[in-house]
This record gives C-alpha cells, sequence and structure tokens, in this order.
C-alpha cells in the first residue's frame, strides 16, 4: 500500500444524536445525525444525515458504536461494514464531495432493537484503508489519552498545520477542547492493558479502522492495579501482535507513561518508574524492519505537581508536553 511503503522508505532512510465535528482532513469538517425511522421484531431501519462544516468535504465516513454487536441486512447510499459493535459506513462514489454546509444520507436496516448508537463522523476521499495518503493515527490509552485528551487536538492541528495528511481513526469521538480537530480516538477511561489485552478487546477498534501508526500511553491502571511490570509487557506483546494481524506494516510508538503521584497510591510512582524503565528492553526486542516500535519519552521533565490536575491528568501544561513529545516522535516516522 502506497502510505506504507512510503513509511518503509522514510523508516529505513530515518433517537437523534447529533456529534461536535470530526475533521480528518484540512478541506473540512462533518457532523453526522442518526435516526430511528421504522422498527419490527427483530430488525430495525436507520437514516443518518451527513453535513459538511464550513468547508468544502471531498468524503466522509461515519462509526456508530451500539452497546453490543450488531449486523446490518442491507444498506444503501454507502458502503457500510461492520466489526462487533462498530457500524463503518463510508461514501458512495455519487455523494462524497459536499460543498460547505451541504449534506448527503445513507440508510441501512439492522438486526436486533433499535439502541442509540455513539455517532462520530470523520473526512477525506473516500477510499480503501491504507490506500490513500492520509496517514491513519490511532491514539490508543485509557484517559490520560481519552476524557477528554485535549493534547489530540494539539497534535493534530500542529500536524496539519507542519502540512502532514494524516487521519486520526478510533471508535470514540472527541471531546469538546475548544478548537475544531480530529478528534477519533481508542482513548477508554479506566481500561488497563492487561485486560484490554486478555479480554481482545482491541481487534475489532483496529478492524474498524486500520491504522498505520499506534501511538499507545497505556499502563497507568495498570501500575494503579499493581500489575507487575512483566504482566504489562506481555499485555504489550499480544497487543502488537494484534496489531500486526491486522496490518503487518503497523508502525507503533510506545509511551514511557508521565508520572502519577495519586492520593490513594504512595507506591504508583516507584511503579511507574519499573514499568518505564522495562519499556525500552521490550520495544527493541520487538522491533522490526516492516513494522517498528519506537519508544516515546513522556516522563522525563514532566511533574504531577506542575502537569497534573489530580497526581494522575494532564492540565494545560501536561497536554502541552504530551503533545509536542508525540509530535517530535510522530515527525520522524511520516512521509
Amino acid at each position: 500500500m502506497l502510505v506504507r511503503r512510503l513509511f518503509a522508505a522514510a523508516l529505513l532512510a530515518a433517537g437523534l444524536v447529533m456529534v461536535v465535528p470530526s475533521s480528518a482532513s484540512a478541506l473540512g469538517a462533518c457532523t453526522a445525525s442518526y435516526a430511528v425511522t421504522g422498527s419490527w421484531t427483530g430488525a430495525f431501519q436507520a437514516a443518518v444525515t451527513v453535513t459538511a462544516g464550513s468547508s468544502p468535504i471531498t468524503g466522509w465516513t461515519v462509526r456508530l458504536t451500539y452497546p453490543g454487536a450488531q449486523t446490518i441486512q442491507q444498506s444503501w447510499n454507502a458502503t457500510v461494514t461492520t466489526s462487533g459493535s462498530v457500524v463503518t459506513a463510508a461514501n458512495a462514489s455519487y455523494n462524497g464531495a459536499l460543498p460547505a454546509g451541504g449534506t448527503a444520507s445513507f440508510g441501512f436496516i439492522g438486526n436486533g432493537s433499535s439502541t442509540t448508537p455513539t455517532v462520530a463522523c470523520s473526512t477525506g476521499a473516500a477510499e480503501d484503508p491504507g490506500t490513500g495518503t492520509a496517514v491513519r493515527i490511532m491514539p490508543l490509552g485509557d484517559s490520560i489519552t481519552g476524557s477528554p485528551g485535549c493534547w489530540r487536538a494539539s497534535l493534530y492541528n500542529n500536524l496539519v498545520a507542519a502540512g502532514h495528511e494524516v487521519d486520526m481513526v478510533g471508535t470514540l469521538p472527541g471531546d469538546g477542547c475548544g478548537v475544531a480537530y480530529d478528534g477519533d480516538n481508542e482513548g477508554h477511561g479506566g481500561y488497563l492493558a492487561t485486560n484490554i489485552a486478555g479480554g481482545s478487546q482491541l481487534p475489532p477498534w483496529l478492524g474498524a479502522t486500520d491504522p498505520d501508526i499506534v501511538i499507545m500511553h497505556l499502563g497507568t491502571n495498570d501500575v494503579w492495579s499493581n500489575r507487575s511490570p512483566t504482566e504489562i509487557l506481555a499485555a504489550f506483546t499480544t497487543l502488537l501482535r494484534q496489531m500486526r494481524a491486522q496490518n503487518p506494516d503497523v508502525v507503533l510508538l510506545v509511551a514511557q507513561i508521565i508520572p502519577m503521584n495519586p492520593s490513594n497510591c504512595a507506591a504508583c510512582g516507584a511503579r511507574t518508574v519499573a514499568l518505564n524503565q522495562a519499556i525500552p528492553s521490550w520495544a527493541a526486542q520487538n522491533t522490526t524492519a516492516a513494522s517498528p516500535v519506537r519508544v516515546v519519552d513522556q516522563w522525563t521533565g514532566f511533574t504531577t505537581s506542575t502537569d497534573t490536575y489530580d497526581g494522575v491528568h494532564p492540565n494545560d501544561s501536561g497536554n502541552a508536553k504530551i503533545a509536542a513529545r508525540w509530535l517530535a516522535a510522530l515527525e520522524t516516522v511520516l512521509p
């Protein structure tokens, strides 16, 4: 695939739900509204309307995340696929390009009851995953990545300002951070790396988004739960294997996690140090030419007293530091 070949070359050389705009292209953002238009025993019909933001868009993708697994019987005016609880709809050839404020609609018949999904819209030219020029980046982690994860807003906008064509991907939509940005992510508050790996939770997320790069800040909740570095890194190995099963050329940027000093865990600081000390060796053992693993130091220069609001989660100062470290790392692998 074109993007993945470029990576290799670069590395060798070096109800009704309205959503916040989610932009995956410098051309503009989009929103999507969802409505159930009919239901009967064992099935329902849904309609989705996509609306371009203040700028034209060249294509759109809508991701619907249901409370449980979902299957689709029939769809129209979009290419609809399913992976577990995630339904992904990409524009048809005739309704992807929309002027500012323009709309397009599609519909489908789903199995089961008409439960309300989480809705996220992203923009960009419609294409098979990984075959275009936009680099698909998955932010993967817990609440430090997710809620609200405003370092992702700074990172995305800085990448775009630097001239990179990127698509932040994930089955979760972005939160409001005071600026427009592509907020798609996999930042699941309270999740442990060991549980994500043990419960095979990652493969459906990968199947719905097919990332080229994963930026992973995981382990905080494992440390809090007194999981050993050995257990955490075994989970990392499982997650990396699942990433490579989806995309053999995936690039993993793995963080040495930010410091933590919660009021109810006096030992967490030392446990974080132990995990971070073990990560570089794990990365070196698991990197390959086709699928590199690179360590990103999010620890050094980060202080819980000034860069977090509770000893764990970043404040504005912490968000700026996290975004800057990810930006520097991504600049080394992006085309």
